[in-house]
């Protein structure tokens, strides 16, 4: 979605546009690469390149809609397991959704952090989302005396991401013996 709060609502169809447009540019963008042609976006996703351009006047728009949106699915994940699961189960799964991203989303996300400045509405955006889920799971898991007093939630988020830089390249037996590491690391 578009990132200010004084931006009207979109036509259905117009949100229909924008969200094939963005599910088409990170489907290009992980299997051709950054540069691939706007024009191409535009015709894989159905759209004229007028259309495109209206949403996403410059690559970089298209860059901050495409990262906003993985960040998006990934935190609202984690409050998804947050109601489904108990304080650790949710906790392992969500430290194991966000490991795996890593290591899937990789290249991706390294395209879009790089096109996308530390300061700007979106990036700022993303980084709240994901400290909000990481921490309200971690608080939950405190509070139910299952995890150390002294983590923090953005712990847990930088210690994900650093599992999944690392397991990049591993086995999984290799990548499941550093989350167990990890997880031994956080109970209380």
């Amino acid at each position: 979605m578009p990132g200010g709060t004084t931006e009207r609502p979109m036509r259905a169809d117009a949100r229909r546009n924008y969200e094939r447009i963005v599910a088409t540019a990170k489907d290009l963008f992980t299997t051709v690469g950054a540069d691939v042609p706007l024009d191409d976006v535009a015709k894989k996703a159905g759209v004229g390149a007028g259309t495109l351009y209206r949403h996403f006047p410059t690559r970089e728009k298209l860059f901050e809609a495409v990262y906003r949106d993985e960040i998006t699915v990934l935190a609202d994940r984690a409050f998804v397991l947050h109601d489904e699961l108990g304080p650790w189960e949710a906790l392992e799964a969500w430290l194991l959704a966000q490991v795996t991203w890593v290591v899937e989303r990789h290249k991706l996300a390294t395209i879009l952090k790089e096109s996308i400045d530390s300061g700007s509405e979106t990036f700022l955006y993303c980084q709240k989302r994901l400290r909000e889920a990481t921490g309200l799971l971690v608080e939950t898991a405190q509070e139910a005396g299952l995890v150390r007093k002294d983590v923090a939630g953005v712990d847990v988020l930088r210690l994900g991401h650093g599992a999944g830089m690392a397991v990049r390249n591993c086995s999984p037996e290799d990548g499941k013996r550093v989350l167990d590491v990890i997880f031994d690391g956080l109970r209380a």
